[in-house]
């Protein structure tokens, strides 16, 4: 296959001591891998904190006083991945930003709380900040439903038509534009490349938050394209973390040969505890964040969360220097990124076609 759609994305360090107030469960990056092209640097975990936290260098004081600095709220219900923050930051900076000079950014995150999310929202409008980054539709909605005037960047957004922050793609309308994560579209596409690795596949599981409504908009991509493919589906929807061990039970009990995992802020809270049980029971699993693969996950394939967040600072720029974001149409994934991680292929006894090894951007060995 060509380079063209297995586009690979360079991971960036995020040094963790600017990182005060984040999660600690965030896995670093497997000591050895292999990526085409760059070398991938190593990620250092976040530290635990609060979740509310404000990363930029102070501004002097003339500069705020002068009030000719614009300010930022980054926000996201859940602690990013480091390398969120950098792509954003290296966005800001190929753009002429220098933090702490001549724009200041507040990155705040809530621990999954959307109830302390509103109060970060609420705080944001309170110092007056020109415009927010809302990470994921928590963030986006709270900022939404507060912030009506406020410009809003939204990124990794799986359809913002259906969660109804904007009108359509095309036209948004309002104060809320941004990138969408099009996870309905790939859940699909997760199923093909699970079957490519195991060609025999006649039944798999699908693990999903069945608190989450918008989940269902995955799961019928994947029964459409399982049917297309003579693929049984067993929905296992689970609404908490106690769900987890009898779930993957009766994936094992029902004969399924592979799992797919329709992620969400929820899934990948406790993206650990889902690899682990994926190994105990040999169930060879297609996640949609690479932090699953990064955390010993046979394979992930989606969107390139890093460049995401790099080319939302495009749209910062623009609407800071006078854009509307009504007038912004909504940008879909450009880089998408297929991750297969060689230490799970063999604990779990499974030989990745060399086929489709060569189609990975990165393998992890």
């Amino acid at each position: 296959m060509s380079r063209a759609r297995w586009p690979a994305s360079e991971e960036i360090e995020h040094p963790s001591r600017h990182c005060q107030g984040a999660r600690a469960d965030h896995p670093a990056v497997p000591p050895v891998a292999r990526r085409r092209g760059n070398p991938v640097m190593e990620r250092r975990a976040f530290l635990a904190g609060t979740g509310a936290v404000l990363l930029a260098p102070p501004l002097s004081a003339e500069a705020q006083q002068a009030g000719k600095v614009p300010r930022i709220g980054y926000i996201r219900a859940e602690a990013p991945p480091a390398v969120d923050i950098e792509g954003f930051r290296q966005g800001l900076r190929e753009h002429g930003y220098v933090e702490g000079k001549n724009i200041v950014v507040e990155y705040r995150w809530a621990d999954g709380n959307e109830q302390r999310l509103r109060a970060i929202v609420a705080e944001l409008i309170r110092v007056k900040v020109d415009l927010i980054v809302a990470s994921a539709p928590a963030a986006t909605r709270a900022a939404k439903e507060a912030a009506t005037t406020i410009p809003i960047v939204m990124v990794l957004v799986a359809d913002p038509v259906a969660f109804e922050f904007v009108a359509s793609l095309a036209r948004p309308g309002g104060n809320v534009t941004g990138f969408a994560f099009l996870l309905p579209e790939l859940s699909g596409k997760r199923l093909q490349l699970l079957k490519d690795a195991i060609p025999g596949l006649s039944r798999v599981a699908v693990l999903w938050n069945a608190a989450n409504s918008y989940k269902t908009f995955d799961l019928k991509e994947v029964q459409a394209v399982a049917e297309a493919l003579n693929v049984a589906v067993q929905t296992l929807p689970v609404r908490g973390p106690d769900d987890f061990a009898d779930a993957f039970q009766a994936a094992v009990k029902s004969g399924a040969g592979g799992l797919i995992t329709l992620d969400d802020p929820f899934t990948i809270a406790h993206r650990s505890r889902i690899v682990n049980l994926a190994l105990k029971h040999r169930l060879p699993a297609m996640y949609g964040v690479r932090s699953f693969a990064d955390a010993g996950g046979l394979m992930s394939y989606g969107p390139d969360r890093v460049d995401q967040n790099r080319r939302a600072a495009i749209y910062v720029d623009k609407i800071l220097k006078g854009a509307k974001p009504a007038d912004l149409p909504v940008e879909q994934p450009t880089k998408f990124e297929l991750v297969i991680n060689l230490k799970a292929a063999k604990a779990l006894g499974l030989r990745i076609p060399q086929s489709l090894l060569g189609r990975a951007d990165q393998v992890i060995e």
